[in-house]
């Protein structure tokens, strides 16, 4: 027999529109939702001994930390095991916030983005998406979006918030200042798991030194219930072999010339200076 679709919506929305008497009941509920949408649990397989660490600390602190050369997997980890610890009834998580600076590339700012709220971030939000589209339906994320349980969370609004039941993902933030970062870190509240992620070696603030993530390894490295991870160009590349290729051509070229090329000659000139010579 087919599938009865009209079934399947009726149950869906009578799933959906269940008041919670209380908050027992209305994390229950959510959960229902959750499987209801999420019909099988999330696997990840740690392909290097960073991504094992990485998931050990999610699983054991509150905060986790972690920088990582492009590749790495650190945001597809990080959300394939929030979305399993979201599905489970062992907890009382009902909420996965996705946060992210909108620090553009340098040079190409996008100027105004017509539409409401939504429509202006959706634009920082697209790495997020992309990756939990590998996980799960894409009929799924969007209804988990529509009902508020995957929230994008642009970092400029969290200031006066406290995050209870949740999951936090905080990625990109080598672009995000020391000030903004302590916003963010004590936004958590109750029964919430915070996971900061990014790489140092992709800077896209005009200054440079205002990029917190390297600080907050250093200042995080030996506190109880925050894991402080840095993946290295050793771990291996998930997405793609020629990015460990790429990323170690730059690093070339920026140490041959200087990292702040400081001599008045564009990256355009010095390389064709360095192809004549």
């Amino acid at each position: 027999m087919g599938r009865d679709r009209n079934k399947e919506d009726k149950d869906f929305e009578e799933l959906t529109s269940i008041a919670p008497a209380n908050s027992n009941e209305h994390v229950n509920d959510i959960k229902k939702i959750i499987k209801h949408l999420i019909s099988k649990d999330t696997k990840i397989k740690a392909k290097n001994e960073s991504q094992k660490k990485l998931i050990q600390s999610i699983k054991n602190n509150e905060i986790t930390i972690c920088a990582g050369p492009a590749g790495t997997g650190k945001t597809f980890v990080s959300l394939a095991l929030a979305l399993s610890l979201l599905r489970k009834d062992s907890n009382r998580f009902k909420t996965i916030y996705l946060v992210k600076s909108v620090t553009t590339l340098k040079g190409e700012e996008v100027g105004f983005i017509k539409g409401d709220l939504k429509d202006k971030i959706d634009p920082a939000m697209l790495s997020y998406y992309i990756n939990i589209e590998k996980l799960i339906l894409k009929n799924s994320f969007t209804s988990l979006v529509a009902q508020d349980i995957i929230r994008p969370f642009p970092l400029a609004y969290i200031r006066g918030v406290s995050l209870d039941d949740c999951i936090i993902i905080a990625d990109e933030m080598q672009n995000v200042t020391f000030d903004n970062s302590r916003t963010l870190l004590t936004r958590i509240g109750n029964n919430c798991k915070l996971i900061v992620l990014g790489d140092i070696n992709q800077v896209d603030m005009k200054n440079k030194n205002e990029s917190s993530l390297d600080v907050l390894l250093n200042m995080f490295n030996d506190v109880d219930k925050i894991g402080a991870i840095r993946m290295s160009d050793k771990d291996k590349n998930i997405r793609n072999p020629l990015i460990n290729i790429i990323e170690e051509k730059y690093k070339e070229y920026i140490s041959l010339n200087g990292k702040n090329n400081g001599n008045g000659k564009s990256y355009k000139d010095l390389l064709k200076q360095q192809l004549n010579d």
